[in-house]
């Protein structure tokens, strides 16, 4: 990632609140302050209840009601550009199973006005991307979780969005399936030059696959640490054995393990029951 890259979005003072079912306000997120790079992957972490999927529901279009600011840059006339402003990945699967591969890419691309003949090569570009060239006419129930996942990622590659939105990605694969993902994930990056939003629990994939890891707090979420990952990124299997990257997956674990303390003090038991909350 180019460190002068311009912002794909600045976030400024972002600020969530809601209501829960006893009436009370609820803090989901207070102040955060962020740019996101064009080009850079920026991994968010934190204890559960922070505030991630609704910072990740905010910048998908999902929840328009916050304070603060979201200012979109070089965003204006993205549709008639043939892109999206973002797209999002979720954890489970979002594959449409009376759809083939390819109709499952098509979905995605609905929302733009495309030519037919430029539907079919965005289309046949994203597979061979993600390696399911040979897949296009299969049906979901005929692919593995990984292979399934990977058309997730393709229908959301060919919008072309402006930042991509992933949440969770990877948690319900198993954990030999997961790291070869991972491994994936880095080769796309580096062909694509995608600007990345990466929610995810797991630390160590967070240090694998971002550029950036931001910490979030304990609820109310803040930012509560930034680290650059200055790693390679030569292989998953290789990136294990820097010591840059223990060290860092050490410091980070310290920080969380402080929150999820604060997380589950008395205080703090009760949980919010109103949907929507991260």
């Amino acid at each position: 990632m180019d460190r002068n890259a311009a912002p794909a979005v600045r976030i400024r003072n972002l600020t969530k609140v809601f209501l829960s079912r006893k009436n009370e306000a609820v803090h989901a997120l207070d102040g955060i302050e962020l740019d996101v790079h064009q080009g850079e992957v920026v991994a968010i972490i934190g204890p559960s209840g922070c505030g991630k999927s609704s910072f990740l529901r905010i910048l998908a279009g999902l929840d328009r009601t916050y304070d603060g600011e979201v200012d979109w840059q070089l965003t204006a006339g993205a549709r008639k550009e043939g892109r999206l402003t973002s797209a999002t990945v979720f954890q489970t699967d979002s594959t449409l199973p009376w759809l083939t591969v390819e109709e499952n890419v098509h979905i995605g691309l609905s929302k733009l006005r495309l030519a037919r003949r430029e539907i079919d090569e965005r289309t046949a570009d994203v597979l061979r991307l993600v390696g399911l060239a040979e897949f296009p006419k299969a049906f979901p129930h005929e692919l593995s979780g990984g292979m399934r996942q990977r058309v997730a990622i393709a229908r959301a590659l060919a919008t072309r969005p402006h930042l991509l939105l992933m949440d969770e990605p990877l948690a319900a694969l198993d954990a030999q399936t997961r790291l070869v993902m991972q491994q994936e994930l880095l080769t796309i990056w580096r062909q694509t030059n995608s600007t990345v939003f990466y929610v995810t629990h797991d630390i160590e994939e967070a240090v694998t696959v971002a550029d950036r890891v931001v910490v979030l707090s304990a609820r109310p979420g803040r930012i509560r640490m930034t680290r650059e990952v200055a790693t390679t990124k030569s292989s998953v299997t290789e990136l294990r054995r820097e010591t840059a990257f223990g060290d860092l997956v050490v410091e980070l674990w310290d920080v969380i393990a402080n929150e999820v303390g604060v997380s589950l003090s008395p205080a703090d038991t009760a949980e919010p029951t109103k949907v929507g909350a991260a």
